[in-house]
């Protein structure tokens, strides 16, 4: 078994890809929820849905986040009240929200709400929340504290971060599934898909017990989210230079150091490789933009292969 870690559109991408690879037991995939927010009344779980729509075959292909073939009659009627419109919930989505929100309110967990929420969408492999406790990503800017889904969506991550806070993260759990996976005496290996590590992958570290885990695991790859000094997609690299870090393959790697033993980099940072292994983790360059299912499957055979190579 394999556990991914995954958020946002480059890690469902991934995360996509290996469930191509790998059969529904040999994979499981934990998301950040530290984009959650209540919005309307309603628990929105940007990541989640992410990932769940992307594994279920439909999500919008030009935004990479929400549903194929929206239509948006409840966000034109919201705006036309006065309401928040800010923050586009398609009517489609909608109906993931109001569901979500409606089984929490029974008492069930978010791991059993979206393991319900993956058979009706039909979606095999285990998606897994990072905890079932509520841990919020905080940004500070020059504008002030912001909520993630405040900065992120609402300002255009235009404002100037300061640093980030995963907050309520030292009282939050694993989740029970997230435990298990790491404690399986089968687990073959941990792959780091590539999502913004401070925004999507630092709030799962950031719960007590997830970080030492995965370092004691001998088998860890991430790949990098940076080629060529930018993001594929979304504010990484503009993060990275706020936060005073050259965005670049390297620093990727500097970041995940103590965690990972593999980066993967893409073949336009090929010349980085040796500053990477000066860090004392191996570099694997392989082709890391993922156009269509079948780069996000070789990529995803590429990260299982590496994790299957002895001393990775």
């Amino acid at each position: 078994m394999i556990l991914a870690l995954a958020g946002g559109v480059g890690g469902a991408k991934l995360a996509a890809g290996m469930a191509r690879a790998l059969l529904p037991d040999e994979l499981v995939i934990a998301v950040n929820t530290g984009d959650d927010f209540e919005h309307l009344g309603l628990q929105v779980s940007p990541d989640l849905d992410t990932v769940m729509y992307t594994l279920a075959g439909i999500a919008n292909p030009q935004t990479g986040w929400g549903q194929a073939g929206e239509t948006w009659s409840f966000m034109q009627a919201l705006e036309r009240l006065g309401g928040p419109a800010w923050f586009q919930l398609g009517d489609r989505d909608l109906a993931t929200h109001v569901e979500r929100t409606r089984r929490l309110a029974s008492g069930e967990s978010l791991t059993a709400v979206t393991r319900a929420i993956c058979e009706r969408l039909g979606v095999r492999h285990a998606v897994v929340p990072m905890s079932d406790d509520p841990v919020r990503t905080v940004v500070h800017t020059d504008k002030g504290e912001l909520e993630f889904q405040h900065y992120f969506v609402r300002e255009r991550c235009e404002p100037r971060v300061e640093r980030i806070d995963y907050r309520h993260s030292a009282a939050a759990r694993p989740s029970a599934a997230l435990s298990a996976a790491l404690a399986n005496p089968a687990l073959r290996g941990v792959v780091i898909c590539p999502s913004n590590p401070y925004l999507s992958i630092a709030p799962i570290l950031a719960v007590p017990g997830v970080r030492e885990a995965i370092g004691r695991c001998a088998r860890v790859v991430a790949v990098s989210p940076i080629i060529a000094g930018e993001a594929v997609k979304g504010p990484a690299a503009k993060l990275m230079r706020e936060l005073g870090v050259e965005p670049s393959a390297v620093e990727v790697a500097r970041y995940y150091r103590g965690i990972a033993r593999t980066i993967v980099i893409d073949r336009a940072d090929a010349a980085l490789a040796p500053a990477v292994e000066a860090l004392g983790l191996h570099a694997a360059i392989e082709d890391t933009v993922m156009r269509d299912d079948a780069d996000r499957e070789r990529l995803a055979r590429a990260c299982v292969a590496l994790l299957d190579r002895t001393g990775m």
